[in-house]
């Protein structure tokens, strides 16, 4: 899923604070790809570079005692609409009724109510005014939190006021600092040091030659070229929030049909449908104590080597990428960009 998160992100809004949820927006494209036939899943299968079933969500959200992991799979139907019964077994996701046609305001509240739940009251408001009205059938829904702490936090005593060189100029934020050994590596211009969490999680700090995502060839020999070596990190603080509507940068990844009258979904529902819009929302949040983290993505559908002596220098100072990863099954919880923290 790296290969997917990095080619979105590319096609993101580059501008200020930016942060996403790959594994969100996998699983709802996902949930979308196991109902869909013909070129409808065609192009959603290639856009998450494989079947959905091969894309190893399940095993993602199960991170055992260190973490703290909630993931929602969620489809919300028009009353009278029915759901073919394989659908129902391959995805497991639960099924609500909704009164979109007679009361959509209402639907859209429960919705993002049950949002709410599921991310910890992070994000309160995924589907904005308007998302729904009384021509919508129907709205997937995938949502995370993950909550994880550093195997070795930073001390609270050590965090102090320091430059920070943003786009608005520079300024004083607040900085953790810890020396010790972790991954690390260099490649292409790019500096990465890779923070530990629990439940296997990790968090790789990245500094680059410019403020954009690295493509996927460039993080490759970053992963390959990392060795434990003695680090002098200082890292800011901070919290990032972002919504996306997801439709023309997935369009730009070959998703097209899906949002026309041509899309084939019939594996879900026999009724005509297609997505009308895909909107995603995320907060990522690091401290001394660790990472926490929320993300929603809803698709609502409408018919029709190195030897280093001295310890490495790797100072946050300036524009940083931040990817929480789970590398046992290759998911991406995670991709932010942090210009001003």
């Amino acid at each position: 899923m790296d290969e997917f998160a990095l080619r979105l992100n590319r096609r993101l809004d580059s501008a200020g604070d930016l942060v996403w949820s790959p594994y969100s927006v996998a699983s709802a494209l996902a949930l979308a790809a196991t109902g869909a036939r013909g070129r409808t899943y065609d192009e959603l299968a290639g856009a998450l570079g494989g079947p959905p079933e091969g894309l190893g969500l399940a095993e993602a959200a199960a991170l055992g005692d260190d973490a703290e992991i909630a993931v929602a799979d969620t489809l919300w139907l028009r009353e009278g609409l029915p759901v073919e019964e394989e659908y129902e077994r391959a995805t497991g996701a639960a099924l609500h009724s909704a009164d979109f046609a007679g009361d959509p305001e209402a639907a859209r509240r429960a919705i993002n109510a049950e949002v709410a739940k599921t991310t910890r009251e992070l994000i309160q408001d995924l589907l904005p005014a308007g998302a729904v009205d009384a021509g919508t059938s129907a709205v997937i829904v995938n949502a995370l939190y993950l909550k994880a702490a550093w195997r070795i936090p930073f001390s609270r005593r050590d965090t102090v006021p320091a430059p920070f060189h943003g786009p608005g100029g520079r300024r004083r934020v607040p900085t953790m600092r810890r020396t010790g050994r972790m991954p690390y590596a260099e490649a292409g211009g790019w500096r990465m040091v890779t923070l530990a969490a629990g439940g296997g999680v990790v968090a790789d700090v990245l500094l680059g030659p410019e403020d954009g995502p690295p493509a996927p060839e460039a993080l490759r020999p970053l992963y390959d070229a990392a060795r434990s070596v003695k680090v002098e990190l200082t890292l800011p603080r901070f919290r990032v929030e972002s919504r996306a509507s997801l439709g023309e940068p997935l369009g730009a990844l070959g998703v097209r049909t899906a949002f026309t009258d041509d899309a084939d979904f019939s594996g879900m529902t026999p009724a005509p449908v297609r997505i009308d819009r895909i909107e995603h929302k995320a907060v990522l949040e690091v401290d001394e104590q660790g990472l926490e983290g929320a993300a929603a993505t809803a698709a609502v559908m409408v018919r029709a080597s190195m030897d280093i002596s001295r310890p490495v220098e790797f100072r946050v100072d300036r524009p940083f990428l931040v990817v929480v990863r789970h590398p046992a099954t290759g998911a991406v919880y995670f991709l932010a960009r942090v210009t001003e923290p």
